[in-house]
């Protein structure tokens, strides 16, 4: 059954023209590290332009299974490009929420 990481997150103001460089380098390592994401079936980011938080972001990425899921996040931990990214991400973005969605139809 498909399950999807979902995360929400607020780019810092300060940092948002840096934020959409650093999500063009981010997509192109994922696709030029085919290995490493495997697992990895999607990336999809929104922005969200009305309503709610101006800044807020939701980012989800599509996975087979929650096996898939947790053998590729064991290779994420262990890849140092992908470490890399993601102490920039933290640079970037205020405190987020992570959740697990499982498909039901």
């Amino acid at each position: 059954m498909t399950v999807f990481s979902v995360g929400t997150y607020l780019v810092k103001r300060e940092k948002r023209q840096e934020f959409l460089s650093f999500q063009q380098r981010w997509l192109k390592y994922v696709k030029d590290n085919p290995e490493t994401f495997k697992e990895l079936k999607s990336v999809k980011l929104f922005s969200q332009n009305l309503g709610g938080t101006l800044g807020g972001y939701i980012e989800m990425w599509e996975f087979d299974n929650l096996t898939e899921y947790a053998k590729s996040m064991e290779k994420f931990n262990s890849d140092k490009g992908y470490v890399e990214f993601a102490e920039e991400w933290y640079r970037l973005t205020e405190p987020s929420t992570w959740n697990i969605w499982n498909a039901v139809m």
